[in-house]
């Protein structure tokens, strides 16, 4: 993997739109994109195709809930937000995350055993 761009994990992004729309409320998808990206000091870089999966995958498991609107620049846009089932299933997946990145950062910290060359 290089340092320019993360691959991410399926599963990963929806993760990440959840917890956007958690902390900054209702926006559009492009607005989204940009927040991860920025957050993510572009590490993360999201095409629309991408986020816009995400969004329908979200809208299905009855995640997130839209609704059209105007956006800053005037255009029509459709709106996201987190739903009371999506605010459980971020509380959840953030909770595994954490579990999961505390395993790997101990198994990433083991020192080698005495001396084999294997």
């Amino acid at each position: 993997m290089g340092e320019s761009k993360l691959d991410l994990l399926q599963g990963t992004l929806d993760l990440m739109v959840l917890q956007t729309l958690a902390a900054m409320g209702a926006m559009h998808g492009y607005g989204i994109a940009r927040r991860i990206e920025q957050v993510s000091g572009d590490a993360v870089l999201l095409n629309q195709g991408t986020i816009y999966a995400s969004l329908v995958r979200l809208q299905q498991r009855g995640w997130i809930a839209a609704q059209w609107g105007t956006s800053e620049n005037n255009r029509r846009a459709k709106f996201y937000r987190i739903t009371t089932r999506g605010r459980r299933q971020l509380a959840e997946d953030a909770a595994y995350w954490q579990r999961l990145s505390g395993v790997m950062g101990r198994v990433l910290a083991m020192q080698e055993e005495g001396g084999r060359d294997d």
